[in-house]
């Protein structure tokens, strides 16, 4: 944004409250372990959707096609390559899932893993043929759930949540009983940021026998985890957002210790089995977090994902969770005295507590607004069918940032 623009806004207050947090920042230096924004990129807003590239990333991979894939060939297998879902799986659950060794594993997608928990969940638990999810929930779980209630002859019981907070304790309550299998929820709803009460739905849903699955795609990497205290039974979600590994880079999957002898997922592949190169007749599966895994692994994917992670690792997620608070309640201010006077909505919660790392402004036209955002260098995201959510990334995102951004947004207005 120009010097221009910037001081017709009138908010040189801002601008120097901005200057000041990035200074007192103590995560400042993490800004610059990220490569540089294109030239036509003024403010990225949209880390909750795709992280942006760390440094180190090129190199590795580069490394990796000449030296392990170019260089070792088929002996990179038996060398390394064969270990790296359950070696980065311990690495992602001690940086952001409060999970101990031997519980979290890289595999598939996050759909696909998804599904794996959820049909492995209704087995656990025979003669249940309910299943608890809420309408809000990210489309993809909503249609896993679907596609699994239409082929297992199961039920779904939906639960009305506001799209402007998400799942609460008293709903699950009122839903779950001896009829249900299984619950899932996501830990942040991808509309509205809203975090849900982890620990006190998953004890009720056990009061009740039933077993649950968070979908952490919108909070791993940006708010603590704690699934082993919470006594969670399953999880999964996506590392391309605030973990950085890059599109389509593989999702990773929980199951609580206690009840990994018991499960068994429904893809069954070479790769899960006791001996996979033993390529024998009829298929027994093999101990552990392995068994969750089908086909082949996704090197390639994971070399990037092993960089990035570093970062998340170093900051730690307490000192990354203060910074996101402090950067969504900037975003917060500023669009208070900037843009509800424009008729947005806030669509966040206003509690700290019970708000994640983006925030979601609505008006009628904001489409249109966002495309033009995207023209002029900032670049937030829409979700239908009115909201902005700016996604803040605190380990590469500045105040600056969000000042740049949110004034922008009110110029557009």
């Amino acid at each position: 944004m120009s010097e221009t623009v910037t001081r017709n806004l009138g908010d040189d207050r801002f601008a120097e409250r901005a200057a000041r947090a990035d200074a007192e920042d103590p995560l400042r230096g993490w800004l610059e372990r990220f490569e540089p924004l294109p030239p036509d990129v003024s403010a990225y807003l949209d880390g909750n959707s795709l992280g942006r590239v760390a440094k180190g990333v090129s190199e590795a991979m580069a490394n990796f096609v000449g030296e392990q894939w170019g260089g070792r060939l088929i002996r990179g297998w038996d060398e390394s390559w064969m270990s790296i879902p359950e070696t980065l799986g311990d690495r992602i659950g001690a940086a952001a899932l409060g999970a101990g060794a031997g519980q979290v594993i890289v595999g598939e997608s996050t759909s696909v893993l998804l599904y794996k928990l959820a049909r492995a969940a209704l087995d656990a638990r025979p003669g249940r043929t309910h299943i608890v999810v809420d309408t809000d929930n990210f489309p993809t779980d909503r249609y896993l759930l679907e596609g699994i209630a239409a082929e297992r002859g199961c039920t779904l019981r939906w639960v009305e949540t506001d799209p402007g907070e998400g799942l609460t304790p008293d709903q699950v309550a009122g839903a779950v009983d001896g009829d249900v299998a299984l619950v899932v929820a996501s830990h942040v709803s991808y509309r509205s940021a809203w975090i849900a009460d982890a620990a006190a739905i998953t004890a009720i849903a056990h009061r009740a026998g039933a077993l649950v699955l968070w979908d952490v795609s919108h909070s791993v990497g940006s708010v603590p985890i704690r699934l082993d205290d919470w006594d969670v039974d399953l999880a999964a979600g996506c590392t391309y957002k605030y973990l950085n590994g890059g599109p389509g880079s593989p999702a990773f999957a929980y199951v609580r210790r206690a009840d990994q002898g018991s499960f068994r997922q429904p893809i069954w592949g070479w790769l899960g089995s006791v001996e996979p190169f033993a390529m024998g007749a009829g298929y027994e599966p093999t101990a552990g977090m392995r068994s969750l895994l089908s086909g082949t692994p996704h090197v390639l994917s994971m070399v990037a994902l092993g960089v990035a992670l570093r970062h998340l690792e170093e900051a730690g997620i307490e000192a990354v969770r203060r910074k996101s608070v402090a950067l969504t309640s900037f975003a917060l201010e500023l669009a208070d005295e900037w843009l509800v006077p424009e008729g947005v909505a806030i669509a966040s919660p206003r509690d700290s507590e019970r708000r994640g790392g983006h925030v979601t402004l609505r008006r009628h036209d904001f489409r249109a607004v966002n495309e033009r955002l995207w023209k002029r260098g900032v670049i937030p995201d829409f979700r239908s069918p009115d909201g902005i959510r700016v996604g803040l990334a605190p380990l590469s995102t500045s105040f600056a940032d969000v000042y740049r951004g949110l004034a922008a947004l009110r110029a557009e207005l």
